[in-house]
């Protein structure tokens, strides 16, 4: 037996020049991306404000972590949070719905979807943070420009993967379907949303996810919701409400990711 092994080994190819290879050029790119980064440590100013941030996670402010009076505390502003993440996420999931069936070229012509698809490229590689500049020009700083935001940068992440689902699709109930002379529209209402609603609603969840994560930095630059604030404590030294605000964020961010894993594996399992 280890006979036969043995020579089974020595008939295998020899990876050491494939594995070599790709060892020099992976340290070759470590080496280069090293070199266009400067990296400067951190100085005496750095270590002193780290220190009084992890302090005031161990000392928050109290009485701004538990203020449910209307948008004066940490809950009001995760309300707004969470509301912003929502409403952009809901708007966002029902506009791809027909951008997704568009891009899907076994329901629509190949030029038709090859359009539509580089449409959703151009919108996916803007960032949110550049979006969120652009809506804050238009409607001024606050929650709008932040619903907004999140309903279009979901567009891009979610009509991909609605396409996913589509292309994935029971094609036996298309072909019935179009044999019996169906319209377009009659195949997307009868014949193919019964399928997606499941599959579609795991995808919207898990896009609230990222979008509650999302709206919390957009509120750094004035989309409302929790960052402004954080961003405003930090630039007073407020370090208690800094990690009042922090401490927020984790619990909801916790919890969201609790819920939203059990509802998807529920919705994907039956």
């Amino acid at each position: 037996m280890n006979k036969a092994v043995a020579q089974q080994l020595e008939k295998a190819p020899n990876r050491k020049v494939y594995l070599s290879t790709i060892a020099i050029i992976l340290t070759a790119l470590i080496i280069w991306s090293f070199m266009g980064v400067n990296i400067t440590g951190f100085d005496q100013q750095g270590m002193r404000i780290a220190r009084n941030i992890f302090r005031g996670l161990f000392s928050p402010d109290l009485e701004f972590l538990f203020d449910f009076t209307s948008g004066g505390g940490v809950p009001g502003l995760l309300f707004e949070t969470i509301a912003i993440a929502f409403l952009g996420t809901v708007f966002g999931s029902f506009l791809a719905i027909p951008i997704s069936f568009l891009m899907s070229p076994s329901i629509v012509s190949r030029p038709v979807a090859f359009v539509t698809r580089l449409v959703v490229i151009f919108i996916r590689t803007i960032p949110s943070l550049v979006y969120g500049l652009m809506f804050i020009r238009v409607t001024g700083p606050g929650p709008y420009a932040g619903v907004l935001t999140m309903s279009l940068t979901s567009i891009g992440m979610i009509s991909r993967l609605y396409v996913d689902v589509i292309e994935n699709l029971d094609r036996g109930v298309l072909e019935a379907m179009t044999s019996m002379g169906c319209t377009t529209y009659q195949k997307v209402r009868y014949g193919i949303l019964p399928q997606l609603f499941s599959s579609f609603l795991s995808v919207t969840i898990y896009r609230y996810d990222m979008n509650l994560r999302d709206a919390t930095i957009l509120g750094l630059v004035g989309a409302g919701g929790i960052g402004a604030p954080l961003i405003f404590a930090m630039r007073s030294y407020r370090w208690s409400e800094v990690g009042s605000i922090l401490i927020g964020l984790v619990v909801l961010i916790l919890a969201v990711e609790i819920f939203s894993n059990k509802l998807r594996e529920r919705l994907v399992n039956g």
